[in-house]
């Protein structure tokens, strides 16, 4: 059994690693009203923007559209979003595994490439010949030190540039999306091409005059739809990362904190020991003193 001052120091050491953790869940409750407000927001926006464009490309042929031209896929970029920080239990470990999963099984026959937005996957995939270099884009890899929609703007921009120049066939987002703060889900989602989609059937029997065609209006929607779809993928995995790490901060200082009253369990012990072993002593002195 340890002795007194080692147990002593344990307790001290545990007590202060307990403070920390209760301080990081509290900031983490603080900014995830904040970020989960912000996609909360978002999220009917989004949504509204993409039943519009589904409206529109319901009855066209998008065969034809930059967009959504895609032939034989040989280069895949996939997009993999964690966060700048630890701490927040499997929330970057989640994504990692993703990505890897769809490198060695979905994408094996392709030459895939990954961009890291946020640190803990640049940490990762640096080491790993699937590292995604661009000069462009490496000032905003660690986007959530400073996310705003103008940052996120020119991600996109870049990204739609690289698919309309042809050197990627397909872009996909791997990200956390926020569902409460104890549940987030790791989300693959195509960002170009567009897929077509048969959402916009209308069932009003409403015959609507559109004004400048539907043609052109698709093309204008479609770079302002892209840049919301990746923003709201950045929100969501901001939200869902102080979930997580409020979640995880949460369970450490329950931890701690059993592990403190086991401490103090154990000290109590071994002090209550000691004395007897004193007592005893005494006892058997004075024994020896009075034969």
């Amino acid at each position: 059994m340890a002795n007194l001052k080692e147990i002593r120091n344990r307790i001290t050491s545990v007590g202060s690693t307990m403070q920390i953790t209760s301080a990081m869940k509290m900031v983490s409750a603080a900014k995830l009203k904040r970020a989960q407000d912000a996609v909360t927001r978002l999220r009917p926006y989004a949504g509204k923007l993409r039943e519009i464009l589904g409206n529109l490309s319901a009855s066209l042929d998008l065969a034809d559209n930059v967009y959504a031209k895609s032939g034989e896929v040989q280069n895949v970029l996939l997009v993999a979003v964690t966060s700048n920080r630890g701490l927040c239990g499997g929330f970057n470990n989640n994504v990692i595994k993703k990505v890897n999963l769809l490198i060695t099984e979905d994408y094996k026959d392709c030459n895939v490439k990954v961009l890291c937005l946020g640190k803990k996957v640049k940490d990762v995939m640096k080491r790993t010949p699937n590292y995604f270099i661009n000069d462009e884009l490496a000032s905003v890899e660690d986007i959530f030190s400073d996310l705003t929609f103008e940052r996120t703007t020119a991600i996109a921009e870049a990204l739609t540039a690289m698919f309309l120049n042809k050197e990627v066939d397909k872009i996909v987002l791997v990200y956390n999306q926020f569902v409460n703060a104890a549940t987030q889900s790791v989300e693959n989602e195509q960002f170009l091409p567009i897929l077509a989609s048969n959402e916009g059937t209308t069932d009003s029997g409403n015959d609507y005059i559109f004004e400048p065609a539907k043609e052109d209006l698709v093309i204008a929607l479609i770079p302002k739809s892209l840049k919301i779809q990746l923003f709201k993928a950045l929100l969501d995995s901001n939200a869902s990362e102080h979930g997580a790490r409020m979640t995880a901060m949460h369970k450490a200082t329950d931890n701690a904190e059993e592990l403190r009253k086991n401490l103090k369990l154990s000290y109590n012990k071994a002090r209550q020991a000691a004395i007897t072993n004193e007592i005893l002593e005494i006892v058997g002195g004075a024994e020896a003193l009075n034969s």
